[in-house]
């Protein structure tokens, strides 16, 4: 691991690439995919949602006038936006500072906001990776360690696959076109591993995200 990256010789990447190293892809996550899925956007979107009808019912019960009710209800609306505001900038900051290369000998994820880590896979300690892709062409690809080295959960999220505690796998997290990426990924490891049969990438069927994408902000 390296602790940053200002003065990469090659983006994402802690040195330059040995003699036969090319690099295959490169890519950081999409990420309006990023807040909805990993950071809970909408859920935390629709809580606020619930909170308004709640005070708003609750005070139209009480025989206040309506527009002392609706007063009333909106004084969370201050907060739900700061919220959400702080939980888009968040997934824009680590969409900005993740960098995810594929290599024919490797898989680096230059991860980190406050502090820039860099992490490499050989592709011969991959024993497999999956796929799952959303409606939008985004996707996820959790990669599976062969080696008996282990990882703590928290020092990938949210590069890791949920809900893998004891044994947290590795995720290119809401990459674009992931599809195409796990078909780089498939032919790098039957490269590397001379055709053995160890990568099983399975595509799940796409799930659909939820509706008004978010815009990035400005500069």
């Amino acid at each position: 691991m390296s602790g940053s990256h200002e003065n990469e010789p090659i983006r994402g990447l802690p040195g330059f690439l040995p003699e036969g190293e090319r690099i295959l892809w490169q890519g950081s996550p999409h990420w309006p995919t990023l807040a909805r899925t990993a950071l809970h956007l909408n859920k935390v979107a629709a809580y606020f949602v619930i909170l308004l009808a709640w005070r708003l019912l609750s005070l139209a019960t009480d025989d206040v006038p309506a527009s002392h009710a609706l007063l009333g209800a909106l004084w969370p609306l201050p907060l739900a936006f700061i919220t959400l505001g702080l939980i888009a900038l968040f997934a824009w900051l680590i969409a900005r500072t993740t960098v995810y290369t594929l290599t024919n000998r490797r898989v680096v994820m230059r991860i980190g906001v406050a502090l820039s880590v860099t992490m490499n896979f050989p592709l011969r300690v991959i024993a497999a990776a999956d796929l799952s892709t959303y409606a939008n062409g985004t996707g996820n690809i959790p990669i599976r360690l062969g080696s008996d080295d282990r990882i703590a959960y928290l020092h990938l999220w949210p590069h890791a696959r949920p809900w893998r505690f004891s044994r947290a796998e590795p995720m290119l997290r809401a990459i674009p076109n992931a599809a195409h990426v796990a078909e780089l990924l498939a032919s790098a490891l039957a490269d590397c591993h001379a055709a053995r049969p160890v990568a099983n990438i399975a595509s799940a069927a796409p799930a659909p995200l939820p509706s008004n994408p978010l815009t990035s902000p400005s500069a």
